[in-house]
C-alpha cells in the first residue's frame, strides 16, 4: 500500500514538473512594444517603450497552448521621438513614473483559436491599476537560428481605453475633440528565445 502511494505521488509530480518547463525570454534587440493613440483627431502619435523584460513557460518547445506569459516594462523609457512630448507622458498626467516606475501583463489564458491564431487573455497593470485584456495574436513560427538557438515569434494587438487605468489627460477642443484619444492601440512584436 505504502509502494502503490509512493508511486502515485511520483508520478503526480514528475506531471507537475513536466509542465511548463520550457522558458522562453523575450530578446530585446528582436521584440517592441508599441502604442498608438490618435492626437487632436487627425493623426497618430507612434511611441514603444525601450526598457522591459518577458518571459513565456511552454509544456514543451514547439506547443504554446496554454503557456504562461510574465511581461515587465520600465514606464520611464517611455519614447515617442520627442523629448518634451516623452517628459509629459512620464507626468502625473499620464503614467506618473516617479510613483509607478512599472508597467505588468500577467497572462490569465492562452488559447490556440485556428491555424497560427491565439487568443492571449492577461492582466494589465498600469498605475497599480489592472484591468483585464484581450489580445489577438499571431504566431509567426519557431526556427534554429544560425547559432544554435531556438526562437519563435509573435505578433499581438489590443486596444484599451487609457481612462480605465488612472491616464487622466483629458484635454479637449473647443470642437470636443480629444487632444490624446482615450483609445490606445497596442501592438506587441516578440521574438523569444529558448533558455
Amino acid at each position: 500500500m505504502k509502494k502503490s502511494f509512493f508511486f502515485t505521488t511520483l508520478l503526480v509530480l514528475a506531471s507537475i514538473v513536466t509542465f511548463a518547463q520550457v522558458k522562453w525570454n523575450a530578446d530585446p534587440a528582436h521584440t517592441s512594444i508599441n502604442f498608438g493613440v490618435k492626437h487632436l483627431g487627425l493623426s497618430y502619435v507612434q511611441g514603444h517603450f525601450t526598457k522591459f523584460n518577458g518571459t513565456i513557460e511552454t509544456a514543451d518547445s514547439t506547443n504554446f497552448q496554454n503557456a504562461k506569459i510574465d511581461f515587465t516594462v520600465d514606464a520611464t523609457s517611455i519614447s515617442t521621438g520627442v523629448d518634451q512630448r516623452d517628459g509629459h507622458l512620464k507626468t502625473d498626467d499620464f503614467f506618473n513614473v516617479a510613483e509607478y516606475p512599472s508597467l505588468t501583463l500577467k497572462s490569465v489564458s492562452f488559447k490556440k483559436v485556428a491555424g497560427d491564431k491565439y487568443v492571449l487573455l492577461a492582466d494589465l497593470t498600469i498605475r497599480n491599476t489592472t484591468k483585464r485584456v484581450t489580445f489577438d495574436v499571431t504566431y509567426n513560427g519557431v526556427i534554429k537560428d544560425p547559432w544554435g538557438l531556438r526562437r519563435a515569434g509573435f505578433t499581438a494587438k489590443a486596444t484599451i481605453n487609457r481612462l480605465d487605468f488612472g491616464v487622466k489627460y483629458a484635454d479637449k477642443l473647443p470642437s470636443g475633440v480629444w487632444a490624446v484619444a482615450p483609445t490606445v492601440d497596442i501592438t506587441v512584436n516578440l521574438e523569444a528565445v529558448k533558455q
